[in-house]
Parts: C-alpha cells; sequence; structure tokens
C-alpha cells in the first residue's frame, strides 16, 4: 500500500493523512492524534465491551438517548490541543444535533459534548494522563475513567485549562450520581461496572 499522500504545505505526510493510512492497514485499531502525536489503541475484549454495556444502559434507561442528546460510541472528538488532534472516547453523551458539527477528520465540536468516558485497557497511562489534558481544554465538562487496574472510577468535572478542578475517583461499595449537567440524573453502581470489566472465571480456574 503507498504511503500517505503529503500535506503541500509540509515536506512530511500530515497526520490526517498518516490516520487514513493506518485505519487502512489496521482496522482493527483505534487511532487518535492528542497532543500532535497518533495513539493507537487495540481492539477491545470481552470485559471491556461488558462495562461499556452496563454503563449504556444506566443512560438510556436515564432517557439520555432520547430529546436533547444521543449516547455514543466511539465518536471523535476535534481537540484545541493541535490543528489535526482528535479523540474517539469510548463513550459519550452529545448534543442530538452533533450531526451538524463536523469540524476535522471524522471528528466533531467539542462543544456538542456533555461527557466522555473511558474504560481502561493497555492505554491506562494514556485514559489518565494525556486525555485529561486534552479534554480539559476542550472543555468538556465531564471525563469519567472507569480504571480496570486500580479498580476504581474517576470522576473529572469543572476543567480549567488543561486540568480539572475536581477529580474524584470511587470504590467498590459506592454509587456515584453524576452531575446533572449531562442531561439526567444518572447513578453508577461502581461494583457492578467493575465487576462487568473483569474477565469471567471457568470452572477450574484459579
Amino acid at each position: 500500500m503507498p504511503a500517505p499522500s503529503s500535506d503541500p504545505r509540509h515536506d512530511e505526510p500530515s497526520l490526517t493523512a498518516w490516520v487514513n493510512h493506518l485505519e487502512d492497514r489496521c482496522p482493527a485499531h483505534r487511532w487518535e492524534v492528542i497532543d500532535g502525536g497518533v495513539v493507537a489503541s487495540p481492539q477491545r475484549d470481552g470485559p471491556h465491551a461488558r462495562a461499556l454495556t452496563r454503563i449504556v444502559r444506566r443512560f438510556v434507561a436515564a432517557g439520555l438517548d432520547d430529546g436533547e442528546t444521543e449516547v455514543l460510541q466511539g465518536v471523535g472528538l476535534s481537540l484545541p490541543t493541535g490543528r489535526e488532534d482528535f479523540a474517539v472516547p469510548d463513550l459519550a453523551v452529545v448534543n442530538a444535533d452533533i450531526d451538524e458539527h463536523l469540524v476535522g477528520h471524522k471528528s466533531y465540536d467539542s462543544a456538542c459534548f456533555r461527557l466522555v468516558l473511558e474504560v481502561t485497557a493497555e492505554n491506562r497511562g494514556a485514559d489518565l494522563g494525556a486525555k485529561v489534558a486534552a479534554y480539559a481544554e476542550a472543555k468538556v465538562p465531564v471525563y469519567v475513567v472507569v480504571d480496570r487496574k486500580r479498580q476504581r472510577l474517576h470522576v473529572l468535572t469543572d476543567p480549567v485549562d488543561s486540568e480539572y478542578a475536581t477529580h474524584r475517583f470511587h470504590s467498590p461499595g459506592q454509587q456515584v450520581t453524576l452531575p446533572a449537567s449531562i442531561g439526567a440524573k444518572v447513578t453508577l453502581d461502581v461494583a457492578e461496572i467493575l465487576t462487568a470489566g473483569r474477565a469471567k472465571r471457568t470452572p477450574g480456574q484459579s
């Protein structure tokens, strides 16, 4: 397959061209551009998808997938950190008119996003590092991280510059009510979500 074509304004191919090239070569991966660097996330496993399903059920039951908002998976969010920067959160609560606000490489204006959520995988460091800064700079009001490794659910709110002024983490046994700004009252059972995010043991496994 040929290498991506160069941006006529630069000697090197544009990041968007590289992402298009990589998506063609490795479609099972999720490709993002964060702070000027290409970030790859491998195909998710079953427990990752199961945790997302538990959360989607709560959001849909609260009415967030009707009327003024929608609940979407894998939709691109344009970032202000670079001309070609964009992220693809695992889950988002967005304004219902999002289709009118496509601004970049399969990505939409960050003002459409009321909440973004990530379930950690191999790229846990990005979810709790670079993406915190990126989503804060994009002024996403609520960022939720399901940290499967540390068995915590993080809720970050009040973005200021490149960080969130409020960052709380919650452990199994706690119930977490998300900010009303997302459009409805949603309470998450931390244990339910973290348990769903663990691989199920089969008979004979230790």
